[in-house]
Protein backbone atom coordinates (compact mmCIF):
# COMPACT_ATOMS: atom_id res chain seq x y z
CA UNK A 1 0.00 0.00 0.00
CA UNK A 2 1.55 3.29 -1.08
CA UNK A 3 0.29 5.90 0.96
CA UNK A 4 -0.88 9.38 0.07
CA UNK A 5 -2.40 10.41 3.30
CA UNK A 6 -0.21 12.66 5.11
CA UNK A 7 3.28 14.11 5.13
CA UNK A 8 4.61 12.66 8.44
CA UNK A 9 4.68 9.03 7.65
CA UNK A 10 8.24 8.67 7.35
CA UNK A 11 10.87 9.21 10.01
CA UNK A 12 13.56 11.85 9.07
CA UNK A 13 15.80 12.71 6.67
CA UNK A 14 18.90 11.10 6.68
CA UNK A 15 21.01 14.34 7.28
CA UNK A 16 18.64 14.97 10.33
CA UNK A 17 19.38 11.18 11.42
CA UNK A 18 23.02 11.86 10.94
CA UNK A 19 23.37 15.06 12.99
CA UNK A 20 21.27 13.25 15.78
CA UNK A 21 24.52 9.90 15.31
CA UNK A 22 27.24 12.43 15.16
CA UNK A 23 26.33 14.18 18.85
CA UNK A 24 24.57 11.09 20.53
CA UNK A 25 27.00 10.18 23.60
CA UNK A 26 27.76 14.52 23.92
CA UNK A 27 26.75 15.87 27.46
CA UNK A 28 24.57 18.64 27.67
CA UNK A 29 22.49 21.10 29.34
CA UNK A 30 18.83 19.73 29.30
CA UNK A 31 15.87 21.40 28.52
CA UNK A 32 16.26 23.77 25.53
CA UNK A 33 19.47 25.26 27.32
CA UNK A 34 22.15 23.61 25.18
CA UNK A 35 24.54 25.07 22.72
CA UNK A 36 22.72 23.59 19.73
CA UNK A 37 19.54 25.28 20.75
CA UNK A 38 20.84 28.61 20.74
CA UNK A 39 22.55 28.06 17.24
CA UNK A 40 19.42 26.52 15.85
CA UNK A 41 17.95 29.73 17.45
CA UNK A 42 20.60 31.80 15.62
CA UNK A 43 20.52 30.60 12.71
CA UNK A 44 16.62 31.02 12.65
CA UNK A 45 16.74 34.72 13.37
CA UNK A 46 18.97 34.98 10.59
CA UNK A 47 17.17 33.82 8.04
CA UNK A 48 13.59 35.57 9.44
CA UNK A 49 15.92 39.02 9.52
CA UNK A 50 14.79 39.11 13.23
CA UNK A 51 17.45 39.31 15.40
CA UNK A 52 15.84 40.69 18.28
CA UNK A 53 13.17 37.85 18.27
CA UNK A 54 12.77 35.04 20.90
CA UNK A 55 13.12 31.28 19.77
CA UNK A 56 11.51 28.26 21.19
CA UNK A 57 11.39 24.68 20.29
CA UNK A 58 8.77 22.69 21.13
CA UNK A 59 7.59 18.81 20.03
CA UNK A 60 4.89 19.18 18.04
CA UNK A 61 1.99 21.29 15.92
CA UNK A 62 -0.84 21.15 18.39
CA UNK A 63 0.97 21.41 21.66
CA UNK A 64 2.83 24.87 20.50
CA UNK A 65 -0.78 25.89 19.34
CA UNK A 66 -2.63 25.09 22.60
CA UNK A 67 0.73 26.86 24.73
CA UNK A 68 0.63 30.05 22.54
CA UNK A 69 -2.51 30.68 22.23
CA UNK A 70 -3.24 29.78 26.11
CA UNK A 71 -0.34 32.34 26.73
CA UNK A 72 -1.42 35.47 24.75
CA UNK A 73 -4.97 35.20 26.51
CA UNK A 74 -7.24 36.53 29.17
CA UNK A 75 -9.59 34.05 30.31
CA UNK A 76 -11.95 36.03 28.77
CA UNK A 77 -10.52 36.04 25.25
CA UNK A 78 -10.66 33.44 22.38
CA UNK A 79 -8.95 33.11 18.93
CA UNK A 80 -10.72 34.03 15.98
CA UNK A 81 -9.95 31.20 13.21
CA UNK A 82 -11.24 29.70 10.13
CA UNK A 83 -14.16 27.35 10.50
CA UNK A 84 -11.84 24.92 8.98
CA UNK A 85 -8.24 25.90 10.99
CA UNK A 86 -6.68 23.13 12.67
CA UNK A 87 -7.42 24.36 16.02
CA UNK A 88 -11.44 24.30 15.33
CA UNK A 89 -11.56 20.71 13.52
CA UNK A 90 -8.41 18.91 14.56
CA UNK A 91 -7.18 19.36 17.90
CA UNK A 92 -9.63 17.39 19.92
CA UNK A 93 -10.76 20.53 21.75
CA UNK A 94 -7.26 21.48 22.90
CA UNK A 95 -8.01 25.28 23.07
CA UNK A 96 -10.62 25.01 24.82
CA UNK A 97 -9.62 22.71 27.14
CA UNK A 98 -7.26 25.92 27.90
CA UNK A 99 -10.31 27.66 28.80
CA UNK A 100 -10.92 29.84 25.39
CA UNK A 101 -13.13 29.66 22.96
CA UNK A 102 -12.63 29.17 19.18
CA UNK A 103 -14.13 31.94 17.56
CA UNK A 104 -15.19 30.47 14.09
CA UNK A 105 -15.22 32.70 10.84
CA UNK A 106 -16.52 31.11 7.55
CA UNK A 107 -14.33 30.05 5.13
CA UNK A 108 -14.67 28.15 1.71
CA UNK A 109 -10.74 28.05 1.05
CA UNK A 110 -9.34 28.04 4.01
CA UNK A 111 -8.34 31.81 4.31
CA UNK A 112 -9.83 34.19 6.23
CA UNK A 113 -9.76 37.93 5.33
CA UNK A 114 -9.06 41.22 7.08
CA UNK A 115 -12.32 41.86 6.19
CA UNK A 116 -13.91 39.13 8.22
CA UNK A 117 -11.63 39.80 11.05
CA UNK A 118 -12.92 43.52 11.34
CA UNK A 119 -16.39 42.79 11.59
CA UNK A 120 -15.90 40.20 14.48
CA UNK A 121 -13.71 42.31 15.82
CA UNK A 122 -16.87 45.40 15.42
CA UNK A 123 -19.64 43.18 15.86
CA UNK A 124 -18.18 42.22 19.36
CA UNK A 125 -17.60 46.19 20.47
CA UNK A 126 -20.58 47.39 19.32
CA UNK A 127 -22.86 45.42 21.17
CA UNK A 128 -23.97 47.16 24.29
CA UNK A 129 -23.75 43.65 26.17
CA UNK A 130 -20.53 42.57 24.95
CA UNK A 131 -19.11 41.86 28.35
CA UNK A 132 -21.34 38.37 28.48
CA UNK A 133 -19.47 37.43 25.43
CA UNK A 134 -15.90 36.19 24.14
CA UNK A 135 -13.79 39.23 23.35
CA UNK A 136 -12.07 38.51 20.04
CA UNK A 137 -8.22 38.64 21.41
CA UNK A 138 -5.92 36.51 19.17
CA UNK A 139 -6.26 35.72 14.96
CA UNK A 140 -4.92 32.02 14.39
CA UNK A 141 -4.04 31.32 10.36
CA UNK A 142 -2.22 29.03 8.85
CA UNK A 143 -0.25 28.74 5.84
CA UNK A 144 -0.88 27.21 3.71
CA UNK A 145 -4.47 26.39 5.17
CA UNK A 146 -5.66 23.24 6.14
CA UNK A 147 -7.25 23.01 1.90
CA UNK A 148 -3.72 23.75 1.12
CA UNK A 149 -4.06 27.61 -0.14
CA UNK A 150 -1.52 30.12 0.73
CA UNK A 151 -1.57 33.83 1.51
CA UNK A 152 -0.26 36.52 -0.88
CA UNK A 153 1.88 39.12 1.16
CA UNK A 154 -1.01 41.44 0.09
CA UNK A 155 -3.13 39.57 2.29
CA UNK A 156 -0.96 39.11 5.15
CA UNK A 157 -0.42 42.78 5.08
CA UNK A 158 -3.78 43.77 5.64
CA UNK A 159 -4.45 41.32 8.04
CA UNK A 160 -1.37 42.39 9.92
CA UNK A 161 -2.76 46.26 9.82
CA UNK A 162 -5.92 45.38 10.50
CA UNK A 163 -4.99 43.56 13.51
CA UNK A 164 -2.70 46.11 14.99
CA UNK A 165 -5.05 48.97 14.05
CA UNK A 166 -7.02 46.53 16.75
CA UNK A 167 -4.77 45.56 19.14
CA UNK A 168 -5.09 42.02 18.14
CA UNK A 169 -2.56 39.02 18.11
CA UNK A 170 -1.72 37.55 14.82
CA UNK A 171 -0.59 34.02 15.02
CA UNK A 172 0.71 31.88 12.16
CA UNK A 173 0.43 27.85 12.58
CA UNK A 174 3.05 27.00 10.15
CA UNK A 175 3.07 23.37 10.45
CA UNK A 176 3.75 22.95 7.01
CA UNK A 177 5.11 26.57 6.47
CA UNK A 178 7.89 25.21 3.86
CA UNK A 179 5.77 23.89 1.37
CA UNK A 180 3.71 27.63 1.08
CA UNK A 181 7.32 29.61 1.12
CA UNK A 182 7.83 27.06 -2.25
CA UNK A 183 4.89 27.36 -4.34
CA UNK A 184 4.69 28.58 -7.25
CA UNK A 185 2.72 32.23 -7.07
CA UNK A 186 4.43 32.71 -3.18
CA UNK A 187 5.69 35.73 -2.39
CA UNK A 188 6.30 35.87 0.70
CA UNK A 189 9.31 34.73 3.29
CA UNK A 190 10.06 34.14 5.66
CA UNK A 191 11.40 38.23 6.84
CA UNK A 192 8.00 39.31 5.69
CA UNK A 193 6.48 36.77 7.64
CA UNK A 194 7.95 37.74 10.78
CA UNK A 195 7.52 41.59 10.16
CA UNK A 196 3.56 40.88 10.22
CA UNK A 197 2.91 38.57 13.05
CA UNK A 198 3.20 38.74 16.04
CA UNK A 199 3.80 35.05 16.78
CA UNK A 200 4.63 32.09 14.56
CA UNK A 201 6.23 28.47 13.92
CA UNK A 202 8.07 27.37 11.10
CA UNK A 203 6.72 23.15 11.22
CA UNK A 204 9.78 20.42 11.51
CA UNK A 205 7.46 17.44 11.78
CA UNK A 206 5.88 17.59 8.73
CA UNK A 207 9.08 18.68 6.70
CA UNK A 208 11.60 16.27 7.62
CA UNK A 209 12.31 16.27 11.07
CA UNK A 210 11.26 13.07 13.59
CA UNK A 211 9.65 15.76 15.63
CA UNK A 212 9.59 19.23 16.36
CA UNK A 213 8.23 22.97 15.74
CA UNK A 214 10.49 25.83 16.05
CA UNK A 215 8.56 29.06 17.72
CA UNK A 216 9.42 32.87 16.55
CA UNK A 217 8.10 35.46 18.97
CA UNK A 218 8.52 38.68 17.33
CA UNK A 219 6.04 40.47 19.55
CA UNK A 220 7.97 42.40 23.17
CA UNK A 221 4.76 42.19 25.00
CA UNK A 222 4.59 38.01 24.49
CA UNK A 223 7.98 37.22 25.15
CA UNK A 224 8.38 37.38 28.95
CA UNK A 225 7.74 33.89 30.96
CA UNK A 226 7.09 31.99 27.74
CA UNK A 227 9.00 29.51 29.07
CA UNK A 228 6.94 28.84 32.49
CA UNK A 229 4.09 28.32 29.65
CA UNK A 230 5.91 25.69 27.71
CA UNK A 231 6.93 23.95 31.21
CA UNK A 232 2.84 23.99 32.18
CA UNK A 233 1.65 22.66 29.27
CA UNK A 234 4.20 19.45 28.99
CA UNK A 235 6.17 20.85 26.24
CA UNK A 236 9.97 21.29 27.50
CA UNK A 237 11.67 18.53 26.53
CA UNK A 238 14.38 17.32 28.94
CA UNK A 239 16.66 16.02 25.97
CA UNK A 240 16.05 19.76 24.59
CA UNK A 241 18.83 19.69 22.27
CA UNK A 242 16.98 16.83 20.33
CA UNK A 243 15.24 20.01 18.98
CA UNK A 244 17.95 21.86 17.97
CA UNK A 245 20.18 19.50 16.73
CA UNK A 246 17.19 19.03 13.84
CA UNK A 247 17.08 22.44 12.94
CA UNK A 248 20.79 23.27 12.80
CA UNK A 249 20.11 19.83 9.87
CA UNK A 250 16.82 21.45 8.01
CA UNK A 251 18.58 24.88 7.75
CA UNK A 252 21.90 23.67 6.88
CA UNK A 253 22.41 24.57 3.06
CA UNK A 254 18.72 24.86 2.12
CA UNK A 255 17.64 21.43 3.06
CA UNK A 256 14.49 22.49 4.60
CA UNK A 257 13.59 24.47 0.83
CA UNK A 258 14.82 21.46 -1.17
CA UNK A 259 12.45 19.25 0.99
CA UNK A 260 9.45 21.34 0.71
CA UNK A 261 9.69 21.97 -3.60
CA UNK A 262 10.05 18.00 -4.00
CA UNK A 263 6.93 17.36 -2.37
CA UNK A 264 5.06 20.10 -4.29
CA UNK A 265 6.66 18.99 -7.56
CA UNK A 266 5.52 15.55 -6.21
CA UNK A 267 1.86 16.77 -5.84
CA UNK A 268 1.63 18.54 -8.97
CA UNK A 269 1.96 15.67 -10.93
CA UNK A 270 -0.92 14.29 -9.36
CA UNK A 271 -2.62 17.34 -10.07
CA UNK A 272 -1.65 17.37 -13.80
CA UNK A 273 -3.24 13.54 -14.10
CA UNK A 274 -6.99 14.69 -12.35
CA UNK A 275 -6.65 18.22 -14.77
CA UNK A 276 -5.69 15.74 -18.09
CA UNK A 277 -9.11 13.56 -16.43
CA UNK A 278 -11.35 16.08 -16.42
CA UNK A 279 -11.21 16.01 -12.29
CA UNK A 280 -12.39 19.24 -10.44
CA UNK A 281 -10.87 20.35 -6.96
CA UNK A 282 -12.77 21.38 -3.92
CA UNK A 283 -10.33 24.31 -3.66
CA UNK A 284 -7.27 25.44 -6.02
CA UNK A 285 -4.13 24.24 -4.28
CA UNK A 286 -0.29 25.00 -4.61
CA UNK A 287 1.68 23.10 -2.14
CA UNK A 288 1.54 19.48 -1.14
CA UNK A 289 -2.21 18.45 -0.08
CA UNK A 290 -4.53 18.10 -3.26
CA UNK A 291 -7.93 18.09 -3.04
CA UNK A 292 -9.39 16.56 -6.69
CA UNK A 293 -13.64 15.60 -6.42
CA UNK A 294 -13.45 11.94 -7.98
CA UNK A 295 -16.23 9.04 -8.85
CA UNK A 296 -16.54 7.02 -5.67
CA UNK A 297 -15.98 3.94 -7.57
CA UNK A 298 -12.93 5.53 -9.15
CA UNK A 299 -11.45 6.04 -5.19
CA UNK A 300 -12.22 2.80 -4.36
CA UNK A 301 -10.27 1.25 -7.26
CA UNK A 302 -7.25 3.51 -6.11
CA UNK A 303 -7.50 2.70 -2.27
CA UNK A 304 -6.73 -1.20 -3.39
CA UNK A 305 -3.68 0.50 -3.75
CA UNK A 306 -3.22 3.85 -2.18
CA UNK A 307 -4.11 5.47 1.33
CA UNK A 308 -5.70 8.42 0.99
CA UNK A 309 -8.06 10.78 3.45
CA UNK A 310 -11.58 11.34 2.19
CA UNK A 311 -12.58 14.53 3.14
CA UNK A 312 -16.39 15.29 2.32
CA UNK A 313 -18.99 14.49 -0.18
CA UNK A 314 -19.40 16.72 -3.11
CA UNK A 315 -22.36 15.43 -4.84
CA UNK A 316 -24.08 12.15 -6.01
CA UNK A 317 -21.44 9.32 -5.74
CA UNK A 318 -18.83 11.98 -6.10
CA UNK A 319 -16.73 12.58 -2.76
CA UNK A 320 -13.60 15.18 -2.35
CA UNK A 321 -10.56 13.56 -1.07
CA UNK A 322 -7.25 14.48 0.08
CA UNK A 323 -3.56 13.09 -1.57
CA UNK A 324 -0.89 14.73 0.37
CA UNK A 325 2.80 14.27 -0.81
CA UNK A 326 5.99 14.80 1.28
CA UNK A 327 9.38 15.04 1.41
CA UNK A 328 10.44 11.46 1.08
CA UNK A 329 7.55 10.52 -1.76
CA UNK A 330 9.03 8.80 -4.32
CA UNK A 331 8.37 9.68 -7.49
CA UNK A 332 7.78 6.03 -9.03
CA UNK A 333 5.19 5.65 -6.41
CA UNK A 334 3.33 9.29 -7.79
CA UNK A 335 3.94 8.35 -11.20
CA UNK A 336 2.15 4.93 -10.72
CA UNK A 337 -0.95 6.85 -8.96
CA UNK A 338 -1.42 9.55 -11.78
CA UNK A 339 -1.56 6.51 -14.32
CA UNK A 340 -3.64 4.87 -12.24
CA UNK A 341 -5.77 8.31 -12.29
CA UNK A 342 -5.86 8.78 -15.91
CA UNK A 343 -6.92 4.70 -16.32
CA UNK A 344 -10.26 5.13 -14.12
Amino acid sequence: MRRFNCDYSEGAHPRVLSKLIETNLEQTEGYGTDPYCAEAAGLIRGICAAPEADVHFLVGGTQTNLTVISACLRPHQGALSADTGHINIHESGAIEATGHKVLALSSSDGKITAAQVQAAYDEHYNDDAREHAVQPKLVYISNPTEMGTIYSKAELTKLSETCRRNSLILYMDGARLGYALCARGNDLDLPAIAGLCDVFYIGGTKIGALFGEALVITNDSLKPDFRYFIKQKGGMLAKGRLLGLQFIALFDDDLYFEMARHANAMADIIKDACIKKGYPFLTESVTNQQFPILPDRVLSNLGEKYEYSFWQKAGQARSAVRFCTSWATDITDVQALAADILDS
